[in-house]
C-alpha cells in the first residue's frame, strides 16, 4: 500500500506531525481522511486556517503556511502495529527535517505521537521545550478511534494552538 507524501517547505508556521497514515488515507492518498476523522473541521473552527478544507484539500495547506508529515510512513490500522525501529527510525526522519525546515510550531496530533518521538510522557498543550527552535504543541489525536477525549476537549487544544499561531506573528 503506497504512503502520503510530505506537504512541507522552508519557514513554515506550523508543520502537524501525524503518527502515520491510516490505511483508508492511504488508499484515498490524503491526510486524515478516515470516518471519523475530526482533524478538517476542528483546523478551520480553531481558526488555525481560514477557510474549510477537506481531506481533499490538504496539500493546500501549504496555502496558510501549514505543513504535514507523520512520524512512520508505512500505513496501518493503528498505532499499536507500528514496530519499535519504524519509531526509531521516524525520530531520525523527522529531526532532519524540522532542522532543516526550521518552522515556528511544530504540533504532534496526539499524545501518543510525541510520547513515542520524545521517549517520554506529556500533557497536551505547548510544551516547555523547543524542538530547532520551534515550539512544541501537543494536541489530542482527532482519529475517530480516539474517543477518549470529547470533540469539546479537542477543539480546546486546537483553539490553544490558533492562539499561539497568531501571537508569533511578526
Amino acid at each position: 500500500m503506497r504512503t502520503l507524501p510530505d506537504y512541507l517547505r522552508k519557514g513554515m508556521k506550523l508543520i502537524i506531525v501525524g503518527c502515520n497514515p491510516g490505511e483508508r488515507s492511504a488508499r484515498v492518498g490524503h491526510y486524515y481522511a478516515g470516518r471519523g476523522n475530526q482533524f478538517w473541521p476542528l483546523l478551520y473552527e480553531s481558526g488555525v486556517v481560514p477557510e474549510m478544507l477537506s481531506y481533499n484539500d490538504d496539500k493546500r495547506l501549504v496555502e496558510f503556511g501549514v505543513g504535514l508529515t507523520d512520524l512512520v510512513k508505512r500505513p496501518t490500522k493503528g498505532m499499536e502495529e507500528i514496530e519499535r525501529q519504524e519509531f526509531a527510525e521516524g525520530r531520525v526522519l523527522l529531526a532532519q527535517k524540522l532542522e532543516e525546515l526550521k518552522p515556528r510550531v511544530v504540533a504532534f496530533n496526539g499524545k501518543g505521537v510525541y510520547e513515542r518521538f520524545s521517549g517520554r510522557t506529556c500533557k497536551l498543550g505547548l510544551q516547555k521545550e523547543t524542538l530547532y527552535g520551534a515550539h512544541v504543541f501537543v494536541l489530542p489525536s482527532t482519529s475517530g478511534l480516539n474517543a477518549g477525549s470529547e470533540r469539546g476537549v479537542k477543539m480546546r487544544y486546537f483553539k490553544k494552538l490558533s492562539a499561539l499561531l497568531k501571537s508569533l506573528k511578526g
